[in-house]
This record gives structure tokens, sequence and C-alpha cells, in this order.
């Protein structure tokens, strides 16, 4: 009995020495692992690193940076950062992305400040949303690299407004009334906000057929760009002051085909015009049907310094006379042509007077003048 006792006390002896010995490779390894750590190797050498680190270091830190690597001066980006001071905060990568897209339109840094200027929040917006189909549309309509770079200057929104459901309907709108990719370059130009503006209804289209203009003509183009970008009730009341003054509805629209631009002008400026023309100059209504120019005239810098210095000199009993058909040059010239045509050439003593009482009828303004100007935004005009 003793001996099977004895038998077993060594059998498990054995068993645990057994288990010991089997664990301790695993304690070993764990042990050597810290204390040895793996090596590791690198298949980089050390030139390579070095160009990986300059890379680095060469990436742009700020948004000053990148533009100045793109070509803009210090001026440059001083203006655009006073214009949109949130660029300078504007994330680097898509800032870079933007100007390589302008880049390859062939805008430059000059024409960048420009866009800048005229949409502050330019560089905010995302520029590339069917960017090729764009592209390959604008070529096809301005023809021209260069015509389309100068339309983006004007307007910088071209490559912002909705491709397919602003600007093509807007352009089809215009080639469905007869107007050729010509036309529509020369308007796009002229009008940058025209394809925003754009809107037509029968009324509209009633007034495009009164001015008798066919679509070969040479005014047609304008007449149907101002009138689509027009407010209808703008026009209506344009229409309404010019027949205050006795103008017929023929008149008027005979007018407009021929100077389609007094259709811009404000009813202010119509009415401060018409008042001096038919008060003060004592000539009757319908000379504007014939001389478009009295209602585009200043009235302030030049209308009345030049009639009032014509009745200055007819006070002085002058030998030359600013009257008649006279006066109608006299009104159309440049300030340095009118000054050498009629108040140099006096003598001196004479010349000075005339001078002096021509700058005199220009420095009069009218009341309140500059505080509206301080005070109030001039909005679109149409």
């Amino acid at each position: 009995m003793q001996s099977r006792v004895g038998s077993l006390v060594k059998l498990r002896n054995l068993l645990t020495a057994s288990r010991n010995f089997l664990s301790f490779p695993k304690t070993l390894i764990s042990t050597t692992s810290l204390l040895f750590p793996p090596a590791t190797y690198s298949t980089i050498c050390q030139a390579q690193e070095e160009s990986v680190g300059e890379y680095v270091r060469d990436q742009p830190k700020s948004s000053e940076e990148i533009l100045k690597n793109w070509g803009c001066s210090d001026t440059d980006i001083s203006k655009m950062f006073t214009r949109r001071p949130a660029l300078r905060n504007a994330d680097l990568d898509q800032l870079q992305f933007k100007l390589n897209i302008l880049s390859g339109l062939g805008i430059s840094a000059s024409e960048l400040v420009k866009i800048i200027n005229c949409r502050p929040r330019f560089l905010s917006y995302r520029i590339n949303h069917c960017f090729d189909e764009r592209l390959e549309y604008f070529m096809r309509l301005f023809e021209s690299r260069e015509v389309l770079v100068k339309a983006i200057v004007k307007n910088p929104s071209l490559l912002t407004y909705d491709f397919h459901d602003k600007i093509k309907p807007a352009i089809a709108l215009y080639e469905g009334m007869g107007l050729s990719t010509s036309d529509l370059t020369q308007i796009l130009l002229s009008r940058p906000t025209l394809i925003p503006r754009t809107s037509f209804n029968d009324e509209k289209m009633e007034y495009i057929r009164k001015t008798r203009l066919s679509n070969h003509s040479t005014m047609y183009k304008y007449v149907v760009a101002i009138i689509g970008i027009s407010r209808l009730e703008t026009i209506r009341q344009k229409v309404a002051n010019l027949e205050k003054f006795g103008f017929s509805e023929d008149e008027i629209f005979g007018l407009l085909a021929r100077s389609p631009l007094v259709l811009t002008l404000s009813i202010d400026k119509v009415q401060r015009n018409m008042t001096f023309i038919i008060g003060k100059m004592k000539l009757p209504a319908p000379v504007i049907l014939e001389y478009p120019f009295f209602l585009y005239t200043n009235l302030e810098a030049v209308l009345k310094p030049r009639v009032f210095l014509a009745e200055k000199m007819q006070e002085m009993g002058l030998d030359l006379q600013i009257k008649g058909p006279v006066m109608l040059t006299a009104l159309r010239m440049t300030e340095k042509r009118f000054l050498k045509a009629f108040v140099n050439c006096h003598p001196k003593d004479v010349a000075d007077e005339l001078m002096e009482f021509y700058i005199n009828a220009k420095g009069v303004k009218r009341l309140a003048e500059d505080y509206s100007k301080k005070n109030f935004q001039q909005g679109f005009p149409f």
C-alpha cells in the first residue's frame, strides 16, 4: 500500500515538473522580447529621406505664400485680403486647386485682383462643377480663350452659375430670338449680369415689336438685352415718364430703336435734363428725338456750365458766340477741346474771366448732392 502511495507522489511531482518545463519557453520569449526588441530595417536611403524632408519644407504654409508662388505681388495680395479678409484662412489645398484651374484658363494675377474686387467670395465657391462641359460650351460661344477670360473678369460668376439651370436656358432664349454668337458675345461683355437677370414675357415681347427692329438690325441685340434684363414695372414707369413730356408711344419706341440706352437712364435724370432743355435752353421737347445726347449729358458738369458760359459770352458782347448749331457741337465736345475752342482762344484777361465763371458754374451742386452720395448706394439702374 505504501509503495503505491509513493508511486503516486512521484508521478505527481513528475507531471508538475513537466508543466513547468513546457511553460518556460513562453516566459523566456516574453522576457527576451522586452529586453531585446526586434530590429527594423529602412528601405529608404539617406538621399531619399533628405528629398522627402525638403519637399515637406517647401510646402506653402499660408494662403499668402500660395498667392505669391502663383504670381501675385504684395500689393495684389493686400488688395485681395482687404476685400476678402477670410482669404487669409482659406483651405490651402482648395486654394491651390482653384488657382491651378484659373491658371489653365489663362487668368493672370492682376485679373484675379479684379475678380476678387468684383466678387469677394469667388474663391470660396465651387468653380469646378461641370467645369469641362462649361469650358467647352463657353469656348464655342466666345470663340477664343482671350475673349472668354475678358468675360470672366467682367463677370466671375460665369464660373459659378448653375450651368444647366441658368446659363444654358438664358443663352437659348436669346438664340431663339435671333441673336447670333457674335451678338451674344457683345451683349455678355457689355451687360455682365445678363444671365441671372434675363426674363421675357408677352408684354416684354410686345415692347420689342413696337421698336420695329428686325433681328438683322445693329440695334436689335441691344434692345433685346436691355428689355430682357429690365424689370417690367421699371419699363412701364420710364415709358410713362417720357409720355409726360408729350411724346407719343410711337415716338418713344422709335427713340429706343435708335438709342436703346435711353432705357437705362433713371427717371430722375431724364426729368431733370428735359426740364433744363425745355425751361432754360428754350428748346422744344422733340429735339431729343433727333439729338438723344441731351439726355445722356451730365447736367451739372456739362449742360449747365456750358449754357451759362454761352450766356456770359453774350453779355460780354464777344465776337465768338455759342448758339444755334454751334451749341449742339459745344455740348458734345470733350472738356479740353471745349476750353480750347471757346475760352483759351480769347485774350488772357478775357480768358481768365471766362475760366473763373466757368469753374464757379461747375462748382454749383444740387442741394444735398454730397449727402446723398455718401449715405446711399446706387442700385442696379434697371
